[in-house]
């Protein structure tokens, strides 16, 4: 069965039509990926390794888990989705909001930075999907983008995403009365 997509208007408001995975979005249409990124108490992120025969970056590191929202999923709903069909691991959102969301030309991209400590040994990994996992500080996390091993990302959204890991919101400290 093919799977279907929300669409939404420029608002983030479901339109009430879908679409089939593969088909071009309409104009003035958009449909939700998220991405979820998993940071340790030691300050790494979970990463994961797309399989060789996987369309569209095979074979190169990305971040813990990536993918599109399906007909009536919440952005928390595809989030814990793709965790668990990715990894195996349950994860759960509850009481959480995307750390941040970033616009593309068809759609809208919910970011999702938490701290859990997992153990990778025990995570059951979609064959179709994950030939492997680790965890890498930003430092290894660059090092492997200059050498072509991870998914192009630009490196300040890979520091945003560090950034995002202990923090919220976009300033740097409260506000000061002069």
């Amino acid at each position: 069965m093919a799977e279907l997509w929300d669409l939404y208007n420029e608002d983030r408001e479901k339109t009430g039509q879908t679409l089939e995975r593969g088909k071009p979005v309409p104009e003035g249409r958009y449909h939700m990926v998220i991405h979820v990124c998993v940071f340790d108490d030691a300050g790494r992120m979970l990463i994961q390794q797309r399989q060789p025969f996987k369309e569209g970056w095979s074979n190169m590191w990305d971040l813990t888990v990536g993918g599109s929202a399906v007909a009536g999923d919440t952005s928390r709903t595809a989030a814990e989705r793709e965790v668990l069909e990715e990894l195996g691991y349950t994860l759960s959102l509850e009481n959480e909001r995307p750390s941040l969301t970033i616009n593309f030309d068809v759609g809208f991209d919910d970011i999702w930075c938490v701290k859990r400590e997992v153990d990778i040994s025990s995570l059951k990994l979609q064959y179709e999907e994950v030939q492997a996992v680790k965890w890498a500080d930003k430092e290894e996390i660059f090092s492997m983008i200059d050498s072509g091993e991870f998914i192009p990302y630009n490196k300040s959204l890979i520091e945003l995403l560090f950034l995002f890991s202990t923090q919220r919101g976009t300033h740097t400290r409260g506000e000061t009365k002069g």
